[in-house]
C-alpha cells in the first residue's frame, strides 16, 4: 500500500512538473511578427520626415540584403531648424490576436546613436500624441526588448499607459536633436 501511494505522489509531481514547463513555454510562444522582411512589395512601412510641418530633415528608407539578414535601413540627417527634428518610417497594426502582449522586441544596428520606438493608440489620433521610448544601436546586431511599460506618454492628458490590442501603429523614429540618422531593423515583432 505504502509502494503505491509514493508511487501514486511521483506521477502527481511529474505530472505538475512537466505541466508547469509545458505553460511556461507557451507563454514564451505568444509573439506576433509585425514584418517578416521577406518580402518587400508585401510591407505597408511609410517614411516620413518633419517636412510635412515645415521643418527641413531629409532621409529615405530602403530594404536591403546583407548575408541572409533582411532589413529596413532608414537614413538621414535630422534638423530640429525651423520647429523641425524628426525622421521616422511607421507602418499601421492590424488584426491584433488577443492577447495582452508585454512588449516589443527588435533586431537593430546603426551609428551608436538614440532612436525611439513610437506608439499610437485608438486614444491617440492626433500627430503629437503618442507613446515612446528610445534605445540605442550599436553597429553589430542586436536584439532589444522593450516592456511596454516603458513606454511614456508624449502628453499629459493621454492615459498614462494602453493595453497591446489598443495598438495602431508603430514607428522607428529618429528624433529631437541635430544628426544624422543611421539605423537598420531586421526583426520586429510583438512578445
Amino acid at each position: 500500500m505504502k509502494k503505491i501511494f509514493l508511487l501514486t505522489i511521483s506521477i502527481l509531481t511529474i505530472g505538475l512538473i512537466s505541466m508547469f514547463f509545458l505553460l511556461d513555454k507557451s507563454e514564451d510562444n505568444e509573439k506576433m511578427i509585425i514584418d517578416d522582411l521577406s518580402n518587400p512589395q508585401n510591407n505597408q512601412w511609410v517614411f516620413f520626415t518633419d517636412r510635412v510641418m515645415g521643418g527641413v530633415s531629409r532621409g529615405d528608407l530602403t530594404y536591403n540584403l546583407d548575408k541572409e539578414q533582411n532589413f529596413y535601413k532608414m537614413q538621414g540627417n535630422v534638423s530640429t531648424a525651423n520647429n523641425g527634428g524628426f525622421i521616422q518610417f511607421r507602418t499601421n497594426i492590424k488584426d491584433l490576436p488577443d492577447i495582452d502582449f508585454n512588449g516589443i522586441r527588435i533586431m537593430v544596428r546603426g551609428n551608436n546613436q538614440e532612436y525611439y520606438i513610437h506608439i499610437r493608440t485608438n486614444l491617440t489620433p492626433l500627430p503629437w500624441q503618442y507613446y515612446q521610448t528610445k534605445f540605442k544601436v550599436n553597429e553589430k546586431w542586436e536584439i532589444v526588448e522593450i516592456p511596454f511599460n516603458q513606454f511614456s506618454k508624449s502628453n499629459f492628458y493621454q492615459p498614462g499607459s494602453f493595453k497591446s490590442k489598443d495598438i495602431r501603429t508603430l514607428a522607428i523614429v529618429a528624433y529631437g536633436k541635430d544628426y544624422d540618422a543611421n539605423i537598420d531593423l531586421g526583426l520586429i515583432e510583438f512578445y
